[in-house]
């Protein structure tokens, strides 16, 4: 097992999903940072366009995804000549499982002359300055929290609040291929309502239904880092806000709403 998926030799659109995939909730789905980044692969490779980068992607989670073989399929959805709509689908032998949107950009060329004042700043202490590994909140041997190397800089898995986290892949998400900076940040990105929880794990839900990112800068680097906060209510309803990083600096923004309820 050498990746998050496999690609099927005889269908472009159609990936195996491996044990790597498996979330915290069920034995049985998969965490949704290894097919956000899935979908993220096959939208960068829908059409491509020189000089063009994907500046937002939202992904609208419909149900649980199955450890099961899956089809994506992505297009152009309203064509422009400096920015463009384009939708993807993934897909179980079931039905629609993901579906994204992403709107893609013409990057200015030659950049833009920006006093450096208006430009966003920042940094978080890198990844090499934590050596202890926190326990994710799994009984299960192989999954998603197997497949990521992470380290946090404040707070953990299961202490509630606020965290700042660095995540890195360690395996592609497909089989064969480099992850792009996109993909390892859309399954990254998933994981904001996990490290910043404020609910106990063993009492509540805390599922998202979405995953939206938006990116200012493509990041550099195979780290990610996620700045995140959870905002409950007793409404059931929530939402996780993280701010991303790498290690140069601010890359963006990652927003989850969130389905509450006792287990």
């Amino acid at each position: 097992m050498d990746a998050f998926y496999l690609p099927d030799p005889a269908d472009p659109n159609r990936f195996e999903s491996t044990e790597l995939t498996r979330g915290p909730w069920s034995p049985d789905a998969q965490h949704a940072g290894p097919p956000s980044a899935l979908l993220a692969h096959v939208l960068e490779r829908c059409e491509p366009r020189e000089g063009f980068r994907i500046g937002r992607l939202a992904v609208e989670i419909l149900g649980p995804v199955p450890i099961a073989p899956l089809t994506a399929e992505a297009r152009v959805l309203r064509p422009g000549r400096n920015v463009e709509l384009l939708t993807a689908t993934l897909s179980s032998d079931r039905g629609p499982v993901l579906t994204a949107h992403a709107w893609r950009l013409r990057a200015a060329d030659p950049e833009l002359d920006l006093p450096a004042d208006v430009l966003p700043a920042g940094a978080r202490p890198g990844p090499e300055t934590v050596t202890e590994r926190t326990p994710f909140p799994s009984d299960q041997p192989i999954g998603f929290h197997t497949g990521i190397d992470y380290r946090f800089v404040a707070g953990s898995f299961r202490e509630a609040g606020p965290a700042v986290c660095w995540i890195r892949l360690r395996y592609p998400i497909v089989g064969g291929t480099v992850p792009s900076p996109l993909e390892r940040t859309l399954a990254a990105a998933d994981s904001g309502n996990g490290i910043s929880s404020v609910l106990d794990w063993d009492r509540y839900l805390f599922i998202n239904t979405d995953l939206t990112v938006t990116l200012h800068r493509e990041p550099a680097g195979e780290w990610v880092c996620l700045d995140a906060a959870t905002y409950p209510e007793r409404t059931g309803i929530g939402l996780a806000e993280s701010r991303l990083f790498d290690e140069k600096g601010p890359i963006g923004r990652g927003t989850q709403t969130l389905y509450l309820a006792p287990r």
